[in-house]
């Protein structure tokens, strides 16, 4: 049963028994937020991480089964060193505050990327939340963090030559190659956004995201809002989905 029902009014709304099951978001727009109020782009990742917390909330309690966020790619360490420094200080905050949420809501938590490249403090931290949320059956959260998605895959073919080598390796399908990413076990996203108006996946989920609905809005990530996760569920419920056949 939904939690949520349709409002009364002239804007289409959203038919809670239709949602997505799993929603990615590339969370973009940040320092774009905090240049036009004349701050440090630092102030922008703050608000944004704020946004992070809202966003979640809404997507478990609409009942969302999947919630992955692009929050650090693998280029992303070109940036200034006080903003890396800043991102990942707040990571390390967010996971903190998050594991007494998730034991309350029964949210599990997931990290996809390359995390050996993190602080052994950050690696820890997300270790303990993918631990003690293991068994929650709620919403699941997964943070892409020094995450690329070519990287990924390239991850996913190491694997499988590791075990070529040892004669261990089962045939290659696609089903087989999908449980070889960091994804493994989740479904592939119904519905891909990005914020900030830039229209382009910058390498997220470049396998998993082939037969994905794509929204973009020019809302920036701090800006965005339950009723702009609303407008793209329902631009999404528009989307006549075929996955390359026809009708």
């Amino acid at each position: 049963m939904a939690l949520f029902q349709k409002k009364t009014g002239t804007k289409p709304e959203v038919d809670f028994e239709r949602l997505p099951r799993h929603i990615g978001i590339i969370l973009d727009g940040n320092g774009r937020w905090a240049k036009k109020r004349g701050l440090p782009r630092t102030a922008g990742h703050a608000v944004g991480a704020e946004t992070v917390r809202k966003i979640a909330n809404y997507c478990k309690d609409i009942g969302i089964e999947y919630l992955t966020l692009y929050a650090f790619s693998t280029e992303n360490w070109k940036r200034p060193d006080d903003e890396v420094r800043t991102l990942m200080d707040l990571f390390e905050r967010y996971i903190v505050e998050s594991i007494e949420v998730m034991k309350r809501d029964g949210i599990r938590m997931d990290f996809f990327g390359e995390l050996t490249a993190l602080s052994p403090a950050l690696q820890q931290l997300m270790a303990d939340a993918r631990e003690e949320s293991s068994h929650h059956d709620g919403c699941q959260l997964n943070l892409c963090i020094n995450y690329g998605g070519r990287d990924e895959i390239l991850h996913a073919v190491r694997k499988y030559a590791e075990m070529y080598k040892t004669g261990e390796a089962p045939e290659l399908t696609e089903e087989y190659f999908s449980s070889l990413l960091y994804s493994t076990g989740i479904p592939d996203p119904d519905l891909i956004i990005r914020t900030s108006g830039e229209e382009r996946l910058s390498n997220f989920l470049p396998w998993q995201g082939a037969y994905s609905e794509l929204y973009f809005t020019d809302v920036l990530w701090p800006d965005f809002s339950e009723r702009d996760m609303d407008d793209a569920i329902i631009e999404f419920q528009r989307r006549d989905r075929r996955f390359g056949g026809v009708k």
